[in-house]
């Protein structure tokens, strides 16, 4: 079947439509939510979710954009929910290396929707790498090939991403808890 047939098999609820869709996919998908979470129970319930998500809402992908992309991006919004449904926050999912003291304490106090807001802050490309490597799991070499530029210029774009979310983090963190920085 085609990505087409696929697609438009799915909208109709066509049971070996959906079923060709999560083989195709899931390892992608599955890659990306080992990124968050290893625990094999919390994973199968977040991929099944983001599933579920993208059969239920494919007769609203208007077929801009990548097919790939829209559900990546589904899944992410279902991983975003099932962590805020369980109270937990998406703490140390972006850095390498955890914070510490109160800058972990205002870490945590963050919601998904806030870290997007402070990516939202970041360059328009070096928040597009971001987003593209940390929140939709695409390689370097993929984000290289969309945006038009090197591998490498991607890896630094992720690399001042991150040092500057640090940096805003670090200030709302301050805000949050009546420093003066």
């Amino acid at each position: 079947m085609t990505e087409q047939e696929i697609i438009e098999r799915c909208k109709k609820n066509d049971r070996r439509g959906q079923e060709a869709l999560y083989r195709k996919y899931l390892p992608v998908i599955k890659a990306m939510c080992l990124r968050y979470t290893q625990d094999e129970d919390r994973l199968i319930s977040i991929i099944n979710n983001g599933f579920l998500k993208v059969f239920k809402g494919i007769k609203q992908y208007k077929a801009t954009g990548s097919f790939e992309g829209w559900i990546r991006r589904t899944v992410f919004n279902a991983l975003s929910d099932y962590f805020r449904k369980e109270n937990k926050y998406l703490k140390n999912t972006f850095f390498d290396v955890p914070e510490s003291g109160q800058q972990s304490e205002a870490l945590a106090d963050l919601f998904y929707a806030d870290l997007l807001d402070l990516v939202d802050e970041l360059p328009e490309t070096t928040a597009a790498v971001f987003k593209k490597y940390a929140i939709e799991g695409y390689t370097h070499k993929e984000i290289a090939e969309a945006l038009g530029v090197s591998d490498g210029t991607s890896k630094w774009h992720l690399f001042e991403a991150r040092k500057k979310l640090k940096h805003l983090l670090k200030n709302r963190g301050n805000k949050l808890y009546g420093y003066v920085g």
